[in-house]
C-alpha cells in the first residue's frame, strides 16, 4: 500500500492542465463493444480505473492498440464469450466498478452479459436496479447466480420501450442508452440523467449512426438501428479536477490557472465556489485564480445560512462536495454541507475535525463548517484515504495544514487523479510518494 507524504504551507504557482473526464471515458470504452469497427478515443487519462478497464477489454478478446499517451484505438471484431463466463473476468468486474457498463453493449450486440456485484468508492450503497430494470424493459431476461454472485442477463432480441427511470443515474442511463441503439424499434427514457459524460456518449454513438435525440435533456428518444460502424471520439477535460484544483488554489492561497477547462461543460460549479468567496475569471477557455488571503461564504438573500447541496446535472456534482467541505474549512463564515446522494460520503471529516477543522457531522448526509478564515491553519496528520474524492480533499487540506501529513491508501486517488504528485509538484507543492 502506497502513501504520499506532504510538507504542507507551501503555494501553487502557475498553469496546469486537467485530465481527461474518468467518468466519461469509462463510459465510451464500453460503447466501443456496440461494432466490430475501430474506435479511436484520445484524451484518455492514465488512471488506475480506465487502465483496469481497457487491460479487461484486451482479456475479452477486443484489439487495443495505444496509438500515444493518451490515444487508444478499440477494435471489438470478436469476444471470447467463453472468457466472458470465467472467475477470472468475474473477478476483475468485482474490483471495477465502470465494468457494469459492459451489461447494455454486450447484451446489445452479443444477447448475453454476466457480471459480478461491482466495487468501486466505499461511499455507501449505489443501487443497480436502475441499470438491471431498464435493460429488463427492453427485453432481457436477468438471472442471480447466489452460489457464484453473479447477474447472468440475456436477450434473444431487444425491443424499444418507453420507460421513466427511478432516479437519474448516469451509469445507468449510459448502460441502457447503449443497449437501446440496437434495440429494434424506438425506445423513450424520461428521468435521463443528462451530464456532460452522458451527452458526450450519445453524440459519439450517433456518429457511429445511432439514432438519438433529445441530447443534454432528460427525455432521450432513441431509433433502434441494425448497426454501429466505427468513429473518433475526444474526451472531455474532467471537471472534477478543474473543480479540484480551484479549491487547491483557494485552500493554499495561491495564483494558478487552470488550462483547457470547457467552461461550457462546468455548469454551476464556477458559481458554487463563488457562494464559498472564492474568486475566479473565465479567460478564453481557461479559469484563473488570484491568490486570496481570505475569501467570504455567502448568505442567502434572506441572511440565512448558506448551504451547498448536490444533484443531478445541471445541479452540482456530488463528487466536488467533499472539496467544497475542505474549502470551506478556511474560509470566513458557516456552510451547511449537504450530501444528498450518497450516506457515507461525508465520514472523512473525522480525519479534517484531526487537523483542527470545525465541523459539526449532524448525520450521514449533513455537516456544518464553520470557517477558520486562515486564522488558524489546519495541523499536518496521519490519515488513509477512503475513497477518490475523500482522497483528493484530504490532499488539499494536507498541502495547506501546518507541518507533515501523511496519507495512507493514495491508490484510491490513483484511481481518479493522473500522477498527481508529479503534476502538483511541478507548480510547487512538496508531495512525496512511499
Amino acid at each position: 500500500m502506497a502513501s504520499f507524504v506532504i510538507e504542507g504551507g507551501h503555494k501553487l504557482a502557475g498553469e496546469i492542465y486537467p485530465q481527461g473526464a474518468k467518468n466519461e471515458v469509462l463510459q465510451i470504452i464500453c460503447a466501443t463493444l456496440l461494432t466490430s469497427e475501430q474506435v479511436t478515443v484520445s484524451n484518455v487519462p492514465d488512471i488506475l480505473d480506465v487502465n483496469n478497464l481497457i487491460e479487461l477489454m484486451r482479456e475479452m478478446g477486443v484489439n487495443v492498440e495505444k496509438i500515444n499517451t493518451d490515444t487508444y484505438r478499440f477494435q471489438a471484431a470478436t469476444v471470447d464469450m467463453d472468457y466472458i463466463g470465467s472467475d477470472a473476468f468475474l473477478k476483475k468486474c468485482a474490483s471495477l466498478r465502470g465494468s457494469v457498463m459492459l451489461v447494455g453493449p454486450m447484451v446489445a450486440r452479443f444477447g448475453k452479459a454476466l457480471i459480478s456485484k461491482p466495487g468501486g468508492d466505499k461511499i455507501g450503497r449505489r443501487r443497480l436496479d436502475t441499470h438491471f430494470v431498464g435493460i429488463q424493459n427492453l427485453g432481457a431476461t436477468m438471472n442471480f447466480d447466489e452460489e457464484r454472485g453473479v447477474y447472468e442477463i440475456t436477450a434473444d432480441k431487444l425491443e424499444g420501450t418507453y420507460m421513466l427511470l427511478d432516479e437519474a443515474s448516469v451509469t445507468g442511463t449510459a448502460n441502457i442508452v447503449m443497449a437501446a441503439v440496437l434495440a429494434k424499434g424506438r425506445t423513450t427514457i424520461y428521468n435521463a440523467a443528462c451530464e456532460p459524460y452522458v451527452q458526450q456518449l450519445c453524440r459519439m454513438l450517433n456518429r457511429m449512426g445511432a439514432k438519438i435525440s433529445g441530447i443534454a435533456s432528460n427525455l432521450l428518444t432513441i431509433e433502434g438501428v441494425e448497426g454501429l460502424h466505427g468513429t473518433e471520439h475526444t474526451v472531455l477535460p474532467d471537471m472534477i479536477e478543474v473543480g479540484s484544483f480551484i479549491g487547491m488554489a483557494a485552500m493554499t492561497q495561491s495564483e494558478l490557472t487552470i488550462k483547457n477547462v470547457s467552461h461550457e461543460n462546468l455548469g454551476i460549479i464556477p458559481e458554487s465556489f463563488r457562494r464559498l468567496g472564492v474568486r475566479l475569471e473565465q479567460r478564453g477557455d481557461d479559469i484563473y485564480v488570484p491568490a486570496q488571503e481570505t475569501y467570504e461564504i455567502e448568505s442567502f438573500i434572506d441572511g440565512s445560512i448558506m448551504t451547498i447541496a448536490d444533484a443531478p446535472w445541471p445541479g452540482l456534482t456530488p463528487d466536488l462536495l467533499s472539496v467544497m467541505l475542505v474549502v470551506a474549512t478556511q474560509a470566513k463564515g458557516s456552510v451547511l454541507i449537504h450530501q444528498k446522494m450518497f450516506e457515507s460520503r461525508l465520514f472523512f471529516v473525522d480525519k479534517l475535525i484531526d487537523m483542527g477543522a470545525q465541523i459539526i457531522l449532524c448525520d450521514p448526509h449533513r455537516a456544518v463548517v464553520i470557517g477558520h478564515d486562515h486564522g488558524f491553519k489546519l495541523r499536518g496528520g496521519n490519515m488513509t484515504s477512503p475513497d477518490i474524492r475523500a482522497g483528493i480533499a484530504l490532499l488539499i487540506a494536507a498541502m495547506s495544514a501546518d507541518g507533515i501529513s501523511r496519507i495512507h491508501n493514495i491508490e484510491q486517488i490513483d484511481r481518479g487523479y493522473q500522477n498527481i504528485e508529479g503534476r502538483l509538484n511541478a507548480i510547487g507543492a512538496r508531495i512525496t510518494r512511499i
